[in-house]
């Protein structure tokens, strides 16, 4: 299954963070896990979408003006 697979991915990747940090604590890991998902992850809908925002809010369960907002934060212009 896909959540499967994707979410073994980010307890790999997780766990070399750690090991990286060696003890140190991170900070804010959340908002870092967050941007460093969403605009690949915008990106790659995006063209799949073919650049159809209404199409993409769809796939990405978001309401059109929502993604908007996301995709100039990240200065996607697709």
């Amino acid at each position: 299954m896909i959540n499967n697979k994707l979410s073994d991915d980010i307890d790999s990747i997780l766990d070399q963070y750690f090991k990286d940090l060696a003890g140190q604590n991170p900070g804010n890991l959340y908002n870092l896990m967050l941007t460093t998902v969403e605009k690949p992850l915008l990106l790659y809908v995006m063209n799949h979408a073919e650049g159809n925002q209404s199409k993409a809010a769809e796939i990405l369960g978001l309401n059109r003006n929502t993604l908007r907002k996301k995709l100039k934060i990240h200065n996607i212009d697709i």
